[in-house]
């Protein structure tokens, strides 16, 4: 079955058809999930609140842009709202009080595997990394961020600034060890 006769199958509400788009795109949207929420559990919850909301909306796809980039706009979108409906959403975790080194340094970080990289930034406080995945991962700009979280510009470049520094103090720390 191709994309579009999967897309098809699933505005008919084919159980099949759903049932091949979830074991095709959900492992890598359960990844985009992990990246918003630090627990696995949370994660696979969203995950499936995201495919409801992806087969409830199938329809409106209009094949224009990529059907994955479509389904991966859904689970972030997912993921931000069950951040704000947690209330937790920009708690900011006083990290003023570690110092943290803005300064260019080379870091090993091809040392580290991808996983160990997701952990270091799920560590992050949520604010932080909701931020951070948006603008560093997703690609979205401080403005477009600013609008869908509801915060200033500002607010936005200074999350991402800290969740940057909180970063580099932790790969710094793995380098020295």
């Amino acid at each position: 079955m191709d994309e579009q006769e999967l897309i098809q199958g699933c505005i008919a509400a084919r159980p099949k058809a759903q049932k091949a788009l979830f074991d095709i795109y959900a492992p890598k949207l359960y990844v985009v999930c992990l990246r918003y929420l630090k627990d696995q559990m949370r994660a696979q919850d969203v995950l499936q609140d995201a495919f409801v909301k992806i087969f409830a909306h199938i329809g409106n796809y209009k094949s224009e842009g990529a059907f994955e980039g479509w389904l991966k706009r859904i689970a972030v979108n997912t993921c931000l709202d069950q951040l704000r409906k947690d209330k937790k959403l920009l708690t900011d975790v006083s990290l003023d009080d570690v110092s943290h080194k803005l300064a260019h340094q080379d870091y090993s970080a091809e040392k580290l595997m991808a996983d160990d990289l997701l952990k270091l930034v799920q560590a992050l406080p949520d604010g932080y990394r909701t931020v951070f995945n948006l603008f560093a991962i997703e690609g979205y700009s401080h403005q477009e961020i600013a609008q869908q979280l509801s915060i200033s510009e500002s607010t936005s470049k200074t999350q991402y600034l800290r969740a940057r520094a909180y970063l580099k103090d932790r790969l710094e720390k793995i380098d020295n060890d």
